[in-house]
């Protein structure tokens, strides 16, 4: 028996890799949840996939799916087109999202650092004989942030 100490988010898992090597055909991986297998719901049907094509089940205790069965397979291929199901629809809610505020005028994005207020004072201050360094700084911006503003006005 293998055990795992580290997270399902992390995509190295030492414990996990070593466990799956060792497994032969007719073997079963046994985890406590699904999530210690994958770290989404389409990472772990392409890990069960994997198995499967290896000839080796897979059960998790917590969610009692047992995909040597045909039911477990089922409620497992289930879950999983609900998790795409779901995903597909976040993506749909956020392109909407994103087109209703674009219609409202909203741009979407970060606010630019140089305001035109800021970038006239900077260019005071280089008129003054600041470098564009110096004149950042005064401005509490960074200097890349002028340098791009100045090149793009």
């Amino acid at each position: 028996m293998h055990a795992d100490p580290q997270s399902g988010a992390k995509a190295d898992r030492p414990g996990l890799t070593e466990a799956l090597a060792y497994l032969r055909p007719g073997d079963t991986l046994v985890v406590w949840k699904l999530d210690r297998l994958g770290r989404s719901m389409s990472h772990l049907i392409e890990k069960v996939g994997e198995l499967a094509a290896r000839g080796i089940g897979f059960r998790s205790l917590t969610e009692n799916i047992d995909t040597t069965t045909s039911g477990g397979m089922l409620v497992f291929n289930i879950f999983g087109s609900l998790a795409q199901f779901e995903r597909d629809l976040i993506r749909e809610r956020t392109h909407a999202g994103l087109k209703a505020a674009r219609e409202r005028g909203n741009k979407g994005g970060r606010r630019p650092v140089v305001t035109p207020d800021k970038l006239r004072k900077a260019r005071a201050h280089i008129a003054a004989g600041l470098t564009v360094r110096e004149a950042a700084a005064r401005l509490k911006i960074g200097k890349t942030a002028l340098y791009k503003a100045l090149e793009n006005a």
